[in-house]
């Protein structure tokens, strides 16, 4: 057992702390500058009107207010127009608010900066939020780690550590790397990282993951992946990927508002210039008219529809273990009509275990697990590691294999002690029929769903392996909480015909197809595609990787799924819990609800106010309120799936 020093380590100066906190300060006070400068120019313009009988004091204040609240879009306008030769909405709304001061309508002018101010630190709000989501997860991770060497802790940076180097997590401390536990027993807090909502017990040789939070008990970690490559390493990169890929109707109505911009910047020059000729209006009922239609028809509200309403769903799913990559992937799953399953580690638990052996020419039982299991050792494929499972708990001596060859989807060749074995699919293999004693107990395994793994040498068939993988416990519930939702669920698997069929019964799906390759579940998936339309593709393995990339929505299972699988997926699950996919769906489709929510009241309101403003019927206030209002409007309600 091993024992620690409790002091505090030496050296924590107070300067460093008070630099720190100012760092600190000055961070927060910088991501809310915007925000600070849309109610400094609220309060200007407030005591500017208030104090309208001082006309110089007046003019000063709403100048401040100018100043105060347009400085941010004004710097994002004229760069836009500089670097990108694009005219964009905060051009439209400066040029506004200049046009309305050159009146004398010093007063909507200020309200427009402070409404237009308002609902831009709101959108930055919400993209801020998601961004602290990232900062927070990168600040779970401890900078230093106590290396725990000869009997002794010694701290060093987290960064300095290597796989194999063991380390020293006290009671409520973050534990600082990806490793197995190899001494002590704690609960650890893993809600951080896959969701859970209770601590996890942990034991020896159970795996423990950086940036989560230990309990009452000590633990020595052994380290098993590098820093770059822990879990946490992994959702900081996927959730920045998620921020930086807009989904293709944000990037449309993107491509769109630099011509819409040129169309009423040119329309407001006509009318203008035009109206007193067609429209008998004095110049400068003209200009006002020009100034209030700039206004209402700019697309501010139309161009906030769709981020914060992504981003917001976005946040939120990562707080409970569940990654989008994209917002582009948020768009498409809420448009899904089919959810294909993996069997193997999907719906089953991924852990099966070895239930019967038969084996033949001679060889006994043992013999039969030891050769499996030696040629197994190279796979990590679940039902390899069951093999290699069983002959672990028997003790078993096994032997490093030669000339391993796998051939994904059907079975592996290599050498043992010196002879060829094949194991594998019975119909890749070639012997030339089951012995008679052995077929009616193989034939009743299938119909109870087992998998059989075959296993043939140059003398023939040297024995039948059936391995049983359990139903996860709430695999029928989240096929039936699917199904209600108005999706039909199907299961792809490499397996036999029958225990495809056993798993599909208990597990409820509508369609079953089983037998088949990695390629050919890919081409199921396309043609599924064709059928349905948009499709989902739930699955862990490399097998299963072909078939992710070609589904509309790849999900892959974060806990125990292939490193392939994760590169090739759109959505991870963290924590491997199927329940999180109903939920998933049903995010998406508020998510677009939502958005199409926010297009049809903003284009009302552009269109309303546009209508009004020919008749007449709209002053420059009204039409500021008006348009902005609807602006803020359509923030807040994509704000509300932060709490979603």
């Amino acid at each position: 057992m091993f024992v620690w020093n409790t002091s505090c380590p030496a050296g924590q100066s107070g300067a460093d702390e008070k630099r720190k906190a100012i760092i600190s300060l000055f961070a927060r006070v910088r991501q809310h500058l915007e925000g600070m400068g849309a109610l400094a120019s609220g309060t200007f313009t407030l005591a500017a009107w208030v104090l309208d009988q001082f006309p110089a004091i007046s003019v000063g204040l709403f100048v401040l207010a100018y100043l105060t609240g347009g400085f941010s879009k004004a710097k994002e306008g004229l760069a836009a127009l500089w670097q990108e030769r694009k005219i964009d909405v905060n051009l439209l709304m400066l040029l506004a608010a200049i046009g309305a001061a050159s009146i004398g309508h010093w007063l909507e002018g200020g309200i427009l900066i402070f409404i237009f101010a308002l609902s831009g630190a709101m959108e930055r709000y919400t993209m801020a939020k998601s961004s602290r989501d990232v900062a927070s997860l990168l600040h779970l991770k401890p900078a230093t780690a106590l290396l725990w060497e000869n009997g002794s802790e010694k701290r060093v940076p987290v960064d300095s550590l290597t796989p194999g180097a063991v380390v020293l997590v006290k009671p409520g401390a973050s534990i600082p790397v990806d490793g197995i536990v190899r001494e002590g027993h704690s609960a650890v807090n893993q809600a951080s990282i896959t969701g859970e909502s209770l601590p996890v017990e942990k034991n020896p040789h159970d795996e423990v993951y950086a940036g989560t939070i230990n309990g009452q008990g000590a633990l020595l970690v052994e380290m098993t992946r590098s820093n770059d490559a822990s879990l946490l390493a992994k959702i900081v990169k996927l959730v920045k990927e998620a921020q930086s890929e807009a989904p293709p109707a944000h990037r449309f109505l993107e491509r769109f508002e630099g011509s819409y911009a040129k169309v009423i910047l040119a329309f407001t020059l006509l009318l203008l210039l035009l109206s007193p000729f067609l429209l008998g209006w004095s110049w400068q009922q003209a200009l006002y008219r020009a100034m209030v239609f700039l206004v209402v028809a700019s697309p501010c509200a139309l161009v906030a529809s769709i981020m914060p309403a992504v981003l917001s769903a976005i946040s939120s799913s990562a707080r409970k273990g569940l990654l989008f990559k994209g917002g582009a992937h948020l768009e498409n799953l809420a448009h899904v009509k089919v959810v294909a399953f993996d069997k193997t580690g999907t719906l089953t638990c991924g852990q099966p275990v070895v239930t019967h052996l038969l084996p033949f020419k001679g060889y006994d039982e043992q013999e039969l697990v030891r050769v499996a299991a030696s040629i197994e050792q190279m796979s990590e494929h679940p039902i390899a590691q069951a093999i290699v499972g069983k002959a672990k708990e028997w003790g078993l001596v096994l032997e490093q294999p030669r000339r391993f060859q796998a051939l994904a989807g059907w079975g592996i060749t290599a050498q043992v002690n010196g002879e060829n074995w094949k194991l594998g699919k019975e119909e890749w293999l070639d012997f030339p029929a089951l012995p008679e004693e052995g077929a009616e107990k193989i034939a009743e395994w299938e119909r109870q769903g087992h998998t059989l793994v075959y296993l043939q040498n140059s003398r023939g068939l040297a024995g039948v392996i059936a391995v049983r993988d359990a139903l996860r416990p709430d695999a029928a519930h989240v096929v039936y909480s699917l199904q209600q939702a108005g999706l039909k669920v199907v299961m792809l698997t490499g397996d036999t015909q029958c225990a495809a069929a056993a798993v599909a019964q208990a597990a409820g799906v509508d369609e079953v197809y089983a037998e088949l390759l990695p390629e050919q579940k890919s081409t199921l998936i396309e043609q599924l595609q064709q059928r349905y339309g948009h499709v989902a593709m739930v699955g862990d393995g490399v097998n299963d990787a072909p078939a992710l990339a070609k589904a509309s929505v790849g999900i892959a299972m974060g806990g125990t799924g292939s490193e392939v699988s994760l590169d090739v997926a759109d959505l991870v699950l963290m924590n491997d819990d199927l329940r999180r996919i109903p939920a998933a769906i049903a995010l998406a489709r508020k998510t677009s609800r939502i958005v199409k929510q926010n297009i049809a009241f903003s284009l009302c309101v552009i269109l309303l106010l546009v209508v009004s403003n020919f008749a007449g019927e709209v002053s420059l206030p009204l039409g500021v309120v008006g348009h902005e209002g609807s602006t803020i409007l359509v923030i807040l309600n994509g704000l509300r799936l932060l709490r979603q």
